[in-house]
């Protein structure tokens, strides 16, 4: 039996994986009143705002899509929003600008919110992935997952009442099924986490971009909307 206190044992522990030891005193791994922070040593589950996510998600280096994107697009609105709206990955005008949903498919978004007396600078918005994709393709599962703990934190962060899950990327990832957009939207679904006192209300809805080049389906989207809407009033919010 290896002894405790013998350098090979840690170096065994350390080859094994094992980083850091529990203490009956807690470390003081992260100061929450520093002046600076240092987002490469700064664990996720330690960030306490969304400029500090933000920092963290430009320093990362977890997912390849990151070296073909021109910016790192993380979110736009109200950091304060009772309603959080997640889309699938920045387009090539949003890769440009680095704000989501400023293309034809972000107008057609505006247009939307409008219809139901919601004002964009008062919702937030976000992507699954905070990187476009090459030639606008679907993000792979895999990007997904790497980029997963990013939205959580988002979510975390904003603590919305309401989700509105744009397309069947968001979707699936939020509520972590395997179904497809046509069979999740129309009924009301709940978000959980860890973080989060309460579990929140999600919404899915097809994708903008997908109404742009399927516009027959904008009137099922329409009954989204109003359903949303309904919510929205019923909640106060």
């Amino acid at each position: 039996m290896l002894d405790p206190l013998n350098d090979s044992y840690i170096l065994f522990l350390k080859k094994s994986g094992i980083s850091s030891f529990l203490q009956e005193k807690p470390r003081g791994y992260y100061t929450p009143n520093s002046k600076k922070v240092n987002s490469l040593t700064l664990k996720i589950e330690d960030i306490t705002c969304v400029d500090e996510l933000e920092t963290f998600i430009k320093q990362s280096d977890i997912c390849e899509l990151k070296n073909h994107a021109k910016h790192t697009v993380i979110g736009d609105g109200n950091i304060q929003a009772d309603i959080m709206l997640i889309g699938e990955a920045p387009g090539a005008e949003e890769d440009k600008v680095g704000k989501p949903f400023v293309g034809a498919a972000g107008q057609l978004l505006n247009k939307m919110l409008t219809a139901i007396n919601l004002d964009r600078n008062k919702v937030y918005i976000t992507n699954v992935v905070p990187w476009r994709p090459p030639n606008n393709r679907t993000p792979s599962n895999e990007e997904i997952l790497q980029c997963l703990p990013f939205l959580q934190k988002h979510i975390e962060l904003i603590r919305p009442k309401i989700i509105v899950l744009l397309g069947a990327v968001a979707a699936k990832s939020v509520l972590s099924t395997p179904l497809g957009i046509s069979k999740l939207r129309g009924y009301w679904h709940e978000y959980k986490s860890f973080y989060l006192n309460e579990s929140v209300l999600c919404l899915a809805t097809y994708h903008p971009a997908f109404l742009l080049r399927s516009p027959a389906f904008k009137k099922t989207a329409w009954k989204d909307l109003q359903q949303l809407q309904k919510k929205i009033v019923n909640e106060n919010l």
